[in-house]
Parts: structure tokens; sequence; C-alpha cells
């Protein structure tokens, strides 16, 4: 028998590994050449990965470069990360081909598009969201190099402020889209404004319910994993000084809740032009948390990976794009909320800062939106910097 402790040793050794470093690996992606493909391979980003602190046995690189403009992401089921933006025209396909942890190509999917900011997968399809259109590419995985879309429902609203989308597919099937507010402050009688919509992508010819009320203008959504609750961050209402309100992050429970705007921002702050038109702010759902005033929280995700310590299970990973009209700059980093089992927020802790000198205001970097790669390991979005970075945790 002793001939058989060291093979058991051995196995005991690859289970612990395999454990450790996530649920999953990085599978290399084989893709052909075409004339909508580029080689990113040795594409540099201008970043300053030496000004950035991370918690101890976090470790971040750039896993794509010359992704102009990179805003929210999707990934399949085989790991092909999609990319939108929001000041550019195009929709990208990034790929890992040697499962080494960084991006070799880009794949051009669409150019000309209206504000692509959104992507989603599900069953072999991408789905854009234009301003007021939703398209859907059949099939990618397997039409990278002849990409064509559809369009499946072009009636969302024209506003172009506030008309960029971030979408995703809840627990039910359905495509969630936020229409935002087409103003910093207003009133609009059509109640698809500052809301959130689903959309039945199963059926032709369907239309969208709203699905959340009084919602100014979310770039991220996610569902707690195990629940059927839409989490959400929210911008606040710019003009009423540098530090009020505090933007939010909320927690839907069923269909119908509305959530303040225009009459109330971050639970108590009653707003001076159109509180006095709505209800009590008892009426309204208060935030699960506050984020602080003007900072941007947009892309966020539930950490379901076995990567990070066992702390960061099921807590919310946000990225705060960082303000644009505060006298003192704030944001530029991603934090992380954590959750408890009943749906409590029991706290707010800072994972990645230094996008932001705060001595100089100077700022390089804006994280957009955050993704799981199969690995446990999490991918960040950067528009100002064009780039993707990846996190990855070893003891």
């Amino acid at each position: 028998m002793n001939h058989l402790k060291p093979i058991i040793f051995s196995l005991f050794l690859a289970a612990f590994s395999l454990t450790a470093c996530g649920q999953g690996k990085l599978s290399p992606i084989s893709t052909p050449n075409s004339n909508n493909k580029r080689s990113i391979q040795n594409a540099k980003a201008e970043v300053k990965l030496d000004q950035l602190k991370l918690p101890p046995g976090f470790k971040i690189s750039v896993w794509a470069a010359d992704i102009p403009n990179a805003r929210s992401m999707a990934i399949s089921d085989n790991g092909i990360v999609f990319v939108g933006n929001r000041q550019e025209k195009n929709v990208y396909a990034v790929v890992d081909e040697n499962g080494d942890g960084k991006a070799d190509a880009k794949f051009i999917l669409a150019e000309g598009l209206r504000m692509p900011n959104g992507v989603a997968y599900k069953n072999g399809d991408l789905y854009v969201a234009e301003v007021n259109r939703i398209l859907r590419f059949k099939d990618i995985k397997n039409t990278l190099t002849n990409p064509k879309y559809e369009v499946i429902y072009d009636g969302y609203p024209t506003d172009a402020h506030h008309g960029w989308k971030f979408i995703a597919f809840g627990p039910d099937g359905m495509l969630y889209v936020p229409v935002g507010a087409p103003c910093n402050i207003c009133e609009k009688e059509n109640p698809i404004y500052a809301s959130i919509t689903r959309l039945d992508v199963s059926k032709p010819g369907s239309k969208p319910e709203v699905y959340a009320h009084g919602v100014r203008n979310t770039v991220g959504f996610d569902w707690r994993p195990g629940t059927s609750e839409l989490w959400f961050t929210d911008n606040g209402r710019d003009m009423m000084g540098d530090d009020i309100p505090d933007c939010e992050l909320n927690r839907a429970t069923a269909k119908g809740q509305h959530f303040g705007y225009p009459y109330w921002h971050a639970g108590t702050v009653k707003d001076p032009e159109f509180g006095d038109k709505g209800k009590a702010a008892s009426a309204y759902v208060a935030p699960a948390a506050k984020m602080g005033p003007h900072n941007a929280p947009l892309g966020m995700r539930f950490y379901e990976g076995g990567m990070f310590p066992t702390t960061y299970k099921n807590s919310a990973i946000i990225a705060k794009h960082g303000s644009w009209n505060r006298s003192k700059k704030a944001g530029y980093e991603v934090v992380v909320a954590k959750v408890d089992s009943s749906g409590k927020v029991t706290g707010q802790e800072t994972l990645i800062s230094g996008w932001l000198n705060d001595a100089t205001q100077e700022v390089w970097g804006r994280p957009v939106d955050v993704q799981e790669l199969p690995d446990g390991s999490l991918l960040i979005s950067d528009d100002m910097a064009n780039c993707i970075y990846r996190l990855t945790y070893s003891k």
C-alpha cells in the first residue's frame, strides 16, 4: 500500500489546485481569419498599472488592448467576450485563442450603430442594444467571420440623453432593458421613461413591459444568486451640489415597484423641483445601499466564482466610472458591496483604486463594467484607456 501514497497525494494536490483556482479554467478558442478579424496580440494600452491599489493576493493585468471605448460586456458559454460602446459605433467579439489569460484577437461584428452600449448572450445568440433598437445576431459563435443581425424591436424612445443601454437576461428568460430619463430631472407622461423594462425575445412582435419605475439612469444590473431579485445601480441627479444626492444600489423584489425618481433621491432627499408632486418617501423603495454622491456606479455583477477568497462569494462587485462635474472628483474605482443571505448590504469596501490621483485630480482610466471569466477571474472594461483588465487572485 505504501507505493500508493505518492499517487494519492498527487491526486489530492490536483484536486486542491482545481478548487483553489476556481470552478473552471480558460480554454483556447480557435477562430479562423477573416476580413473583420484584427490581431491585438501585440497591442499596448496606455495604462499605469503600478498606480492601482489592490488587496493582498490580487493582481491586475491588461487582458485586451485596442478596444475603443470599451463599455458593457457579455460572455458566451465558450468564453468569447462581447463588448459594446457608447461613444463609438462598433460592437466587438474578443477572444483568447490560446487560453493564456490574454486576448489575442477581436472581431468587428457591426459598424455604424447608434450608441451600441448594451450586449447580452443567450442560447447561442448575441443581443445588442442601440438607443431605440434591439438587434439579434443568431448563432454568433459560428458566424464571427460573417456576422449578420436582425432587428427584433425598434420602438424604444430615440432620446440620446441617458439613451444608451445596459441589457441582460433575467432568470425568467426575459431581456431586461432600461430607458433612462431623457434629462437631468424631469417628469414625463410616458411611463417607459425612467424605468427598467423587459422584453420576451422568444415571441415575435412582443413589446416591452415596464418592470421597475422611478429609475433615473441604470447602466448595470444583475440578479442575486439563487433568487429572482434584480439589483441595479442608479446614477443620482445633478445640480444639487457636490455631495447631494448619493448614487444608489437598488433591489427590486417584484414587478411594479417605484424607486423614487424624480420625487425622491437616495431614499431621503426630496427633489426641490418635483418633490411636492410625489408621495411621501415611504411610498417608494429605498436604496439597498447608498453609493456616494456623483461617482457614477455603472456595471455590477454578483461574484459567483471560486478564485477569489470566500468572503467575496455572492457579493456585488461594482465599477464606479467617476464623476464628471463634481468640483473634487470622486469614483474611478471598483468596489464590493457585501450582501448577506437575507439580501441585506452589510458593508462596502474598495477593491481597486488608483485610476484617479486624488492629490493632482488627474485621471487616466475609468472602469465601466465587470464580467466574470470561467476560471473565476474578473474582467473590467475601461472606456478611457480603451482596454479590458483581468483581475486574478492567488494566495
